[in-house]
């Protein structure tokens, strides 16, 4: 569904895209992560032919989005993270306005307009001006147009932002409704957004894509956790000698048990091999696990890094 090849931009001396390459299948639910200023609006701006890249190609749905900008644009719902709402209209008035501007055959609107009303909630408030609805209802009315034309594409920049706990549940729950039929690129500088919606995310840093794959590739490690009932002689030197170990990090649980945090080399699973080390010496397992990181821990460590 899109496709980005070595894509560069610039701001005069500021470069906020530095040779970014990207895919993404149809049906994907992909987490576009990162700072502010990390290049994921320039990029989004990029995809929906509103921004040219200084290099490189960029494809939506097997067209080239320079040569094919409003073939694309047809493809595409986008909700900007400030949506360009007007006050004075009613529900009802904007989206028969944008349904006109999407082009949507007159004798299709009426359906399409429907569709759009019963998938974002919005049927009790046509009538209402959207100056006088609450910013999460606004935000489905942004929703509300960015599908009326059933787009293969859905782009979502900041879709949360500003709102409350409650608007974010309903939001989120709206756009796992929405991505049954459309691909979804969500871009957030919000981790926990990501982790909630995305299947997979893509984190740009300093322009650059520093991270791409699905979240529960992400958050494995090759370390294991091993916790015993009762401190052991020797237990240390002999996780060392463990194929693939390159380091042993001894601790507490919160309750007092004695942890090791067993460092691994690479994506092997080092707990079968803790495993039969435990039972050969007959130590007393309380707890084995491979060690899980947070999209948090992720993010931090790749932000070190940079």
């Amino acid at each position: 569904m899109i496709e980005v090849k070595n894509v560069s931009k610039s701001y005069g001396p500021v470069q906020a895209l530095r040779e970014v390459s990207l895919t993404i299948k149809p049906g994907e639910i992909v987490g576009l992560l990162g700072p502010n200023g990390a290049g994921k609006t320039t990029l989004i701006k990029i995809l929906t032919g509103y921004l040219q890249p200084d290099s490189g190609q960029v494809h939506v749905d097997g067209l080239d989005v320079l040569t094919h900008t409003q073939d694309v644009q047809s493809r595409i719902g986008y909700l900007a993270e400030n949506a360009p709402l007007y006050a004075e209209l009613s529900v009802q008035a904007y989206l028969k306005m944008m349904a006109e501007l999407r082009r949507v055959p007159e004798k299709e609107q009426r359906a399409r307009i429907s569709e759009a009303v019963y998938a974002t909630g919005l049927a009790d408030h046509l009538t209402r001006p959207i100056g006088q609805l609450s910013k999460g209802y606004r935000q489905r009315v942004g929703l509300a147009q960015a599908i009326l034309h059933k787009p293969k594409l859905l782009i979502l920049d900041e879709p949360t932002v500003g709102l409350d706990p409650t608007q974010i549940i309903e939001v989120r729950g709206l756009i796992r409704r929405l991505a049954q039929s459309s691909t979804v690129l969500f871009s957030s500088h919000i981790l926990s957004e990501v982790e909630a919606l995305c299947q997979r995310a893509v984190i740009l840093l300093n322009g650059q894509v520093k991270a791409d794959a699905r979240l529960a590739d992400l958050e494995v490690t090759a370390d294991a956790i091993l916790v015993l009932s009762r401190p052991t002689d020797g237990t240390e030197r002999a996780l060392r000698t463990l194929s693939g170990v390159r380091g042993i990090e001894h601790g507490r649980t919160a309750d007092g048990y004695p942890l090791y945090r067993v460092l691994g080399m690479g994506d092997v699973d080092l707990c079968p091999a803790i495993y039969d080390l435990a039972r050969s010496r007959d130590w007393p397992v309380r707890e084995l696990r491979r060690d899980v990181r947070t999209l948090e821990t992720v993010f931090n460590q790749l932000a070190t890094a940079a």
